[in-house]
């Protein structure tokens, strides 16, 4: 726990929730200058339930068992990141990949949550984020990321990426 928040393998019972959540937090890019980042379907229902089975979608839940918010984790390497440009990695340990952290925005704390939690996985986190997501670029800096470069996407789409090399977790990971 974490301030009342409980993270969760996600499994496919929770994909309407999951993509409810995604569907808010477009709204909220939208809202906040980010219209370029998650557009149209994107996430795909297919894509997330690949992601449940594949086991790297989490579920973040609020105190009373509701699920608020969902990152996915990726141990490995990731191929869009093989390219960094303006800049380099900070180091070329393992590294887990935080993708697609969404809220639906009523409770605070879902990004420290995920992040802590995801380094008491695997210490070494990488992650990006469009340039006009001004909230996660914030939240990003905010939990110890530095900027390390530019990656591209798979469609050429370019992304701000991020390291934290390892840090201390407060979550025990004896349950996952």
């Amino acid at each position: 726990m974490n301030g009342g928040l409980h993270i969760e393998q996600a499994s496919a019972g929770d994909i309407d929730r999951i993509m409810d959540i995604f569907s808010i937090a477009k709204r909220f890019m939208h809202s906040t200058g980010n219209p370029g980042q998650w557009n149209g379907t994107y996430p795909e229902k297919e894509l997330m339930l690949n992601e449940i089975h594949d086991r790297h979608c989490y579920v973040v839940k609020d105190g009373t068992g509701r699920i608020a918010g969902t990152f996915c984790l990726i141990l490995g390497d990731d191929p869009t990141y093989n390219v960094i440009e303006d800049g380099t990695w900070l180091n070329d340990e393992p590294y887990g990949t935080i993708h697609r952290i969404a809220s639906d925005g009523t409770v605070r704390g879902i990004g420290h949550a995920c992040f802590d939690y995801c380094s008491g996985i695997i210490g070494n986190l990488r992650a990006d984020t469009h340039r006009d997501n001004i909230p996660m670029l914030g939240l990003l800096e905010k939990e110890g990321f530095s900027r390390c470069g530019t990656i591209h996407l798979k469609d050429g789409s370019p992304r701000i990426a991020f390291q934290r090399p390892a840090q201390k977790s407060q979550y025990n990971n004896s349950t996952k």
